[in-house]
């Protein structure tokens, strides 16, 4: 069994943007391909208590050295405002051969960098000729939307930041422009003024339930909604949708969720993106209306960056390794 914690799974992940990104799309391609097994998510929540919870995500990927394995995540949105992240996460992979568990990988890191990936790669398969993203939440996710934005939208000149904190705006602000560079940063002092400066939009807010329709974007928005539930059922059923899983997607009240149980169907669904990725659906952003793409977050991209991560620390001599983990006590 490797162990890698945080750190070390940091320096395997640091630099490997492209290989992120080739790893997620072709998972995506492979799902779409139905060579994936991606139960639904469990959501473990606790009594009276409607923000925190912990979700299990188990999931195979039929690569050619196919990977099973379980990512733990959990979400405690107070952490936040006494210094601590709001998500902590564990994965463990397991031998398709034997079963055996092989690796235990902090993946706070890991579950950030996949659905930034998906966003990036969203947003490239659904170009618009962008030079502006406006990034609604100032948290770990949207910086790494950010980080993967720069590289399938190399376009990109300027970044509009929004959050409810503007302190946490300006903290964001100044890390964009000491980590990442080259990008001229602005925090809008209102979210319409963020969803109306451009046409990349990117959602990833700690919000329950829908609080906005959107109306201030222009027709030919395309809206990365990665925290899910930001928009209102109308805005997703006057748009064109684009989905990792729909299954996945309409549960959970999501803001898809919200939408199919008003209309009674998933007719509003146009595309997964497994389906762009791999070729099967040709799909261009709309000119005319709002483009969204809503990743619910499937295990089975966890998988795929975590065996990025296990090749390249493996490589680089990282983690500490229990051999004897599995051996039964000695009498």
């Amino acid at each position: 069994m490797l162990i890698l914690g945080a750190a070390q799974v940091r320096q395997a992940l640091d630099g490997a943007e492209e290989e992120v990104l080739s790893a997620v799309r072709d998972a995506y391609v492979l799902h779409a391909a139905g060579r994936t097994v991606v139960p639904h998510s469990s959501f473990l929540r606790f009594p009276d208590d409607d923000r925190n919870r912990i979700i299990a995500l188990p999931a195979y990927l039929g690569t050619e050295s196919p990977i099973a394995g379980i990512k733990w995540i959990s979400s405690f949105p107070g952490n936040v405002a006494n210094g601590l992240e709001r998500a902590s996460a564990a994965l463990i992979l397991n031998s398709m051969e034997t079963g055996h568990p092989t690796a235990l990988l902090e993946s706070s890191t890991i579950s950030a960098r996949r659905t930034a990936a998906s966003a990036a790669l969203a947003a490239a398969a659904l170009p618009g000729g962008d030079t502006g993203v406006a990034l609604v939440g100032c948290g770990v996710i949207n910086f790494e939307v950010l980080r993967f934005l720069r590289v399938t939208v190399p376009t990109l000149e300027t970044v509009t930041l929004f959050d409810l904190s503007g302190e946490r705006s300006e903290a964001f602000g100044r890390r964009v422009e000491e980590e990442l560079g080259g990008l001229k940063v602005e925090i809008a002092d209102s979210l319409g003024s963020a969803l109306s400066a451009h046409r990349l939009v990117s959602f990833a807010t700690v919000a329950g339930v829908p609080h906005t329709a959107a109306e201030a974007c222009a027709p030919g928005t395309l809206i990365l909604h990665v925290s899910l539930r930001d928009l209102e059922a109308s805005t997703i059923l006057g748009a064109v949708n684009v989905v990792d899983d729909v299954d996945h997607v309409c549960r959970a009240a999501t803001s898809l969720h919200l939408a199919e149980q008003r209309v009674g169907h998933r007719d509003f669904i146009d595309a997964s993106i497994g389906e762009l990725l791999g070729g099967s659906v040709s799909l261009e952003r709309a000119t005319d209306r709002l483009t969204i793409f809503s990743p619910f977050g499937l295990g089975a991209l966890d998988l795929a960056v975590a065996a990025v991560v296990h090749q390249r620390a493996t490589d680089l001599g990282l983690g500490t390794d229990v051999p004897d983990f599995l051996l039964p006590e000695l009498p």
